[in-house]
């Protein structure tokens, strides 16, 4: 496994996938996330997903979307 600290994945996911003892990429992120373990044996043990992300705060409403375009409007973004 690896941990990266400090460093954004984007930047170093190319370089790390043409190392060829990579065998599988199974998150690439900056957020928290959990890795489920399943370990058959004491000396076997596998990585069976991983868990991304949190749920959504909330939903964004017709009010929120008028907001989002007149901010991106005042920022010279056209929407």
């Amino acid at each position: 496994m690896i941990y990266l600290r400090n460093a954004w994945p984007i930047n170093v996911l190319n370089a790390i996938k043409h190392v060829v003892e990579v065998v599988n990429i199974y998150a690439a992120t900056a957020n928290p996330l959990s890795v489920i373990v399943a370990e058959i044996a004491p000396e076997r043990r596998g990585v069976v997903g991983v868990v991304d992300g949190h749920s959504p705060l909330g939903v964004e409403g017709d009010a929120d979307i008028k907001e989002r375009r007149e901010l991106v409007r005042r920022f010279g973004y056209k929407l």
